[in-house]
Formats: structure tokens, C-alpha cells, sequence
């Protein structure tokens, strides 16, 4: 296991590689991202910021690493639960699908933040259309196995011990 700097600026950079694939793949390859893919790239951001500062700041104490390792699961299992609910919803029966809403920047000019936020993880059919698959799991599948790798990662390395720390 590498050191505990070392740990969260590796969280950083999958983080980073994530993000920069989805970015990818909407300005290189025309895929328009659905509101919950949006949601999804705001928890990757949210992770990664929190491991940036966690790396760059480097935490010696117990209470430091776990404070870091709390936000940055918070952030990741947040983002794990929309990929989960994305993947569920381009499992259903197209007929029980939700029919197709706004986008997200009409939902939030028109309503309240949290009511376009519970709108939009409702899902609808723009989020349960399937437009890329690898190794037969959805884009949203592969996210999810991102975001429960990283919670588990940034776990393992807030557990992790400083050797000063065995003195």
C-alpha cells in the first residue's frame, strides 16, 4: 500500500482519468451526457477535489486521514448510488421506463435546486438509453465500478499507519 499522500493523489488521478474520458466522449465522440451523467461527473469532481487537498496536505493523524477518507467515501459512494440507480434504470422494461424529461439546465431555471435534484435522479428515458457499452457492462456500470473502487481505495488508505505511528 503506498503512503497515505501518495494514496489520495492516486484517488486524484483516477478521478482526473474519469473525468477526462467523459469529456472525451462528449466533445470527441458526440455522446451528450444525460442529467444523471452529469450528477455522476459532479461526484467524480467532488471525490477528486477531496483527494487533491487530502494528497496535498498529506495528514499524519489518525483523525486527519479519516476525516479525508469519510468526505472523499461520502463523495464516491454518492456517486456510486446515482451510478446504481442509472444501471437500474437502463435495466427495466422500456415500457416502465419514465417518459423523457428536460434537460438539467431548464429543470434548475425553472425550480428549486433540490426538486430539479429529485427530478432528475427519478431518471428518465434520455438516461435509460444505452448508447455505449464495453466487456457487456453500460457506461454507467463501468462509473459504478469506478466510484465502489474508490470508495474502497480511499478506505484502505485512511487505514493505512504512518510507520511513525508505530513508536
Amino acid at each position: 500500500m503506498p503512503g497515505v499522500r501518495a494514496g489520495f493523489l492516486t484517488g486524484f488521478a483516477v478521478c482526473v482519468a474519469g473525468l477526462g474520458f467523459a469529456y472525451y466522449l462528449q466533445y470527441a465522440q458526440g455522446l451528450e451526457p444525460c442529467p444523471m451523467c452529469i450528477f455522476q461527473r459532479i461526484a467524480m469532481a467532488a471525490t477528486g477535489l477531496i483527494c487533491l487537498v487530502a494528497g496535498l496536505h498529506g495528514p499524519v493523524t489518525r483523525a486527519g486521514r479519516w476525516s479525508y477518507g469519510v468526505l472523499a467515501a461520502l463523495a464516491a459512494g454518492a456517486g456510486a448510488a446515482i451510478a446504481g440507480r442509472h444501471v437500474w434504470l437502463q435495466s427495466i422494461p422500456e415500457d416502465q421506463v419514465p417518459a423523457c424529461g428536460p434537460g438539467l439546465d431548464y429543470l434548475l431555471e425553472i425550480m428549486p435546486w433540490q426538486q430539479a435534484m429529485a427530478k432528475v435522479l427519478r431518471g428518465d428515458a434520455s438516461c435509460a438509453k444505452i448508447d455505449a457499452s464495453f466487456l457487456g457492462l453500460s457506461l454507467p456500470g463501468w462509473t459504478l465500478v469506478v466510484f465502489v473502487g474508490l470508495l474502497l481505495w480511499v478506505l484502505a488508505v485512511s487505514l493505512a499507519t504512518q510507520k511513525d505511528e508505530w513508536r
